[in-house]
């Protein structure tokens, strides 16, 4: 049998705490975007592109040798990732780049990364 998260001893709710809770709680449809965007992290390879596009803007061909993944993978993950507002990208010529969406994502990747490193 699994383990379980430890519950309290006696029933004791503490009502100052639980209204700052529901006062401060986001309402659902930001709660299940919120969990819709966690979902994006949860693939490895669309991690790995946004942590190589950490680095550097890069476009598609640079991306794929990177990654050793074939252009049209990487084309599908960046999708995703764009479709969530997490990359945006811009054309050069016959060349894609992509690039961070903005300052939040860089965050997000630093402060996860810091997470697992502890």
């Amino acid at each position: 049998m699994g383990k379980h998260a430890e519950c309290c001893e006696e029933h004791c709710v503490h009502t100052n705490l639980v209204n700052k809770v529901l006062k401060d709680l986001p309402d659902e449809d930001a709660l299940y975007d919120l969990a819709e965007l966690f979902k994006v992290f949860g693939d490895s390879t669309r991690v790995r592109i946004l942590f190589a596009l950490f680095e550097s803007e890069l476009c598609v061909c640079d991306i794929s040798e990177s990654l050793d993944m074939t252009q049209s993978a990487v084309s599908h993950q960046l999708q995703i990732l764009r479709t969530n507002k997490l990359v945006k990208s811009r054309r050069e010529g016959k060349q894609m780049y992509y690039s961070l969406a903005d300052e939040h994502v860089v965050t997000i990747i630093a402060q996860g990364l810091s997470h697992i490193l502890e």
